[in-house]
């Protein structure tokens, strides 16, 4: 084989370094220094190694570069979310990757559907690939078993819910609030009868925005009424039948306080097969596409994903940066859009 022809190799294996030398006809450690971007190879052999690489096709083991850094970092983070399909999980997927891409930093994401078990699985097995950082936002209620990883160095953030049982940072959206907001809105509008329809009461953050609601009511001088109160979780199915349900009793609610965006979109759904969207009001917890294009519009209290996203990501770069401050929660305020349902009056004289 003469320098500058391509070794025979299989076509299953992948090209390794070894060819590459061969090729190029340079030493395998000459080859290895310039994919570590070592600056005092000679631009000539920088060329001739990276034509030999691009003819066959090489591609660097990241995974055993990382193990030969003197940091040990793998340039790689884990992000756990609900759902991928879901809007909010895939706006805070995209900011996360966003600012780790300014650092050359890949995300490994994975969905958790609100199982403890999966959340465990899915987070011992980007440990293990060493990944420098984990971004969670937990299904379980207990993520004391990352204390070891913790120690040994793992950073990580918690998202839309703290930790459980261990000391980390997290940032969360002003859920409670946000549905305090969310009802009153559906009060000034005159209405006094209001349904809940909302994930499950095990999730933090279903359980906040359901205090929310009470607390609301409580302060309105309104009877709680568990007949209005559907807990669905997060199907789309469960919400119309739940919509269908409370809507077709002898004293049926005039509003609806939607507390998830699929419970929303199924109650949409479920509206306008009843042809009660222009007098029901609702009010949604969430953002989602298409909500404003609808007739009439769905008025929701809106989370700053981007914002969390963003924050999220920044605190987990600055703790690998070697911040060793106290740990914190931050927490994003939401923000009421009215576009047309939340405004729906009640029918008849206002109580105000």
């Amino acid at each position: 084989m003469t320098q500058g022809e391509a070794p025979p190799r299989s076509t299953r294996s992948r090209p390794t370094m070894r060819e590459v030398a061969a090729l190029a006809g340079v030493a395998i450690k000459t080859v290895s220094r310039v994919v570590n971007g070592v600056p005092t190879v000679d631009p000539a052999i920088v060329a001739r190694v990276r034509e030999a690489a691009d003819k066959l096709g090489y591609r660097p083991n990241l995974t055993a570069s990382s193990l030969r850094r003197g940091d040990g970092r793998t340039a790689t983070i884990g992000m756990l979310v609900e759902d991928a399909a879901n809007p909010f999980s895939a706006v805070l997927t995209r900011t996360v990757e966003n600012v780790a891409r300014e650092r050359g930093v890949l995300v490994l994401v994975g969905s958790l559907d609100e199982d403890p078990a999966r959340e465990r699985e899915l987070a011992q097995a980007l440990v293990d690939r060493r990944v420098d950082g984990l971004v969670i936002v937990p299904a379980g209620r207990d993520q004391s078993y990352l204390m070891s990883e913790q120690r040994s160095g793992t950073r990580m953030v918690f998202v839309d819910r703290e930790a459980g049982l261990l000391d980390a940072d997290a940032v969360v959206s002003e859920n409670r609030q946000g549905a305090v907001t969310a009802v009153n809105h559906l009060l000034k509008a005159g209405h006094r009868r209001i349904a809940y329809l909302g994930d499950q009461a095990s999730i933090p953050t279903a359980a906040q925005r359901f205090d929310g609601y009470r607390h609301a009511l409580e302060v309105a001088h309104i009877a709680f009424d568990e007949e209005i109160v559907r807990h669905v979780g997060s199907s789309e199915e469960a919400a119309i039948a739940a919509t269908e349900q409370v809507l077709s009793l002898p004293d049926p609610p005039t509003a609806l306080f939607t507390s998830q965006n699929f419970v929303t979109i199924g109650a949409v759904r479920a509206l306008r097969a009843m042809g009660l969207q222009e007098t029901v009001a609702q009010v949604g917890f969430d953002d989602f596409p298409l909500a404003d294009i609808l007739s009439p519009g769905i008025s929701v209290i809106a989370q700053d994903v981007e914002r969390v996203g963003r924050t999220a990501a920044e605190m987990l770069f600055r703790r690998l940066d070697g911040d060793e401050s106290p740990t914190r929660t931050v927490t994003v305020p939401t923000r009421l859009i009215e576009r047309g349902s939340g405004e729906i009056p009640a029918e008849g004289p206002s109580h105000d």
